[in-house]
């Protein structure tokens, strides 16, 4: 398995959990079905993606490297989470807002993992997540329904993950140099 697909199966692993974790909030006419899809995308990507059926786009090795530069990324990603965690619960008694903070952290991190990996794109979903998170910690500021919280920072960046790691075409800093003209 090649490191881009196991960053696929990460990312889908985290999209899976995402949804799973938040959609509880959601009718189970919509939690349901939401999550048995999530479920189905993860496995496509875990199953077909380590035959290399679905990344059969992309070249063998696709700039995505699990080194100290990742690591660094990671750690500053846990330190933001468990920090963020502290405040939310301790000292403003607003545990809403923590799936709101986790989806901003893991945007965040994803915009680190863009600079690391030297993959431009990961910017937009990072961008993407992070507001999610924000979008979802205001909302519990305002004291919206959990429904509503859950959704937004819980449920769609679950989504925006499984859909970055499904979008066919995904591939290296150097193929889309080529497609697109420019330094990637």
């Amino acid at each position: 398995m090649t490191k881009d697909q196991t960053g696929r199966i990460i990312g889908a692993a985290f999209g899976l959990v995402f949804i799973q974790a938040n959609a509880v909030a959601l009718p189970t006419a919509v939690a349901a079905p939401l999550r048995l899809l999530s479920l189905a995308a993860f496995l496509w990507v875990a199953v077909l993606g380590r035959r290399g059926r679905a990344t059969a786009t992309a070249p063998a090795e696709s700039g995505t490297r699990f080194g100290r530069r990742y690591w660094y990324v990671v750690a500053v990603e846990v330190a933001g989470l468990a920090a963020g965690l502290f405040v939310i619960a301790r000292v403003l008694h607003t545990p809403a807002a923590s799936v709101g903070w986790i989806a901003f952290v893991v945007g965040v991190h994803f915009s680190g993992l863009a600079v690391a990996w030297r993959r431009p794109a990961l910017h937009v979903l990072g961008a993407s997540i992070a507001v999610c998170g924000a979008a979802g910690v205001a909302l519990a500021a305002f004291d919206l329904p959990v429904v509503a919280v859950r959704t937004v920072a819980g449920v769609l960046p679950g989504v925006l993950l499984l859909a970055s790691v499904l979008r066919p075409g995904r591939t290296s800093p150097a193929a889309a140099e080529v497609r697109s003209g420019t330094p990637a």
